[in-house]
């Protein structure tokens, strides 16, 4: 959910999450589930940016993947190839690089092509 979303301190053994699944959101998921039964606060959701629609996203990854990003398929999906592709355009246009896409950067890609 980007810099304004919640945020997660991992130890070490949060390794062994990714794997028996090597998807961060499943794992922080499974991992955050852990703390909640353990007697965890919910968490705070912050106030992350709205996500970007599907189509959105696969425009994104085309972009990426146009301008020499491996994103792996261009399927909508945040996996994370793009999400390294998302960080490092985020860098190069001076943007918080939290490796989550937002409008902002689409519009910053759109007016660059």
């Amino acid at each position: 959910m980007g810099r304004f979303g919640p945020a997660f301190l991992a130890y070490d053994n949060f390794r062994v999450y990714l794997q028996w699944n090597n998807a961060l959101v499943y794992s922080t998921t499974a991992a955050y589930l852990g703390t909640r039964i353990a007697g965890a606060p919910p968490l705070h959701r912050g106030n992350p940016p709205p996500p970007l629609a599907f189509s959105d996203v696969k425009a994104l990854q085309a972009m990426l993947a146009h301008a020499g990003y491996d994103v792996g398929a261009i399927d909508g999906f945040l996996g994370l190839k793009t999400r390294q592709a998302v960080k490092a355009m985020q860098i190069k246009y001076n943007l918080p690089a939290d490796s989550y896409p937002t409008a902002e950067l689409l519009a910053r890609m759109r007016g660059a092509h």
